[in-house]
């Protein structure tokens, strides 16, 4: 039967099982009168098989399917606790100071030449307060860009959190950061500094990145992302070639 839905196996093991079900309708029971009575079976008519095998999408039936659902009749299907769970669309992430220094260390030379040109005593000759709005953007940097940076309509990709790390961890988070993101071809960021009573990270945060020629501008989050306690950090993009 080429356009049966099953394979020559199954359909010699329906032949067989056709042929098995036709001999014991005709053959008698040996002693009837020790035979004991058996629950009468009810199976589907070939009307009801043919509304089930419609139903699931098939115009073609033969005694053979016939048979098989017959056969199938009453038999629960196993229910399959191996169905994959939905799969999202990939968040922006926001990583610690930690994770990214392991980065760092193990990216090697890219990162450490980026983090090699900042001075820390620079950043920390201009100190701001926890409370302070930064802004800074290059003068290539067209306003109308700016100011989307600035109202947040431009969508970040990576994050880092850098909450409690020391200055040195703090650099490597943020140059392994910005260096991760170039290679992934991403041009904003977002940096979590925090307010502090010194605000020594937002300080350091802000004289870091004036010093790096990849960042475009930055300026502080808008109120749902962290308000003052975070920055927005546009990159330049990569050159690709040609």
């Amino acid at each position: 039967m080429s356009n049966s839905l099953f394979s020559k196996e199954m359909q010699d093991q329906l032949k067989e099982l056709k042929s098995e079900l036709s001999k014991g309708r005709a053959t008698s029971p040996s002693d009837p009168e020790n035979e004991k009575p058996t629950d009468p079976v009810t199976l589907p008519t070939k009307k009801q098989v043919e509304k089930t095998v419609k139903q699931l999408g098939s115009e073609h039936v033969d005694d053979d399917k016939v048979l098989f659902l017959q056969a199938m009749a009453g038999v629960q299907p196993i229910k399959d606790n191996n169905t994959l769970s939905d799969v999202s669309k990939p968040k922006a992430t926001k990583l610690d100071a930690a994770t990214l220094s392991k980065r760092a260390a193990a990216q090697g030379t890219e990162t450490e030449q980026l983090g090699a040109g900042l001075s820390d005593m620079q950043a920390l000759l201009n100190p701001v307060s926890g409370e302070s709005y930064l802004m800074y953007k290059t003068p290539t940097l067209q306003n109308k860009v700016f100011n989307q940076l600035k109202q947040g309509k431009l969508r970040w990709y990576d994050a880092v959190d850098i909450h409690g790390a020391t200055i040195d961890e703090a650099r490597e988070a943020v140059t392994t950061l910005i260096t991760q993101a170039r290679s992934n071809n991403e041009t904003v960021v977002k940096i979590v500094h925090g307010k502090g009573s010194d605000a020594v990270l937002k300080t350091c945060v802000n004289g870091w990145l004036r010093q790096l020629p990849e960042v475009l501008g930055f300026v502080s989050t808008p109120p749902k992302d962290g308000g003052n306690g975070a920055v927005l950090v546009l990159l330049k993009k990569n050159k690709t070639d040609s």
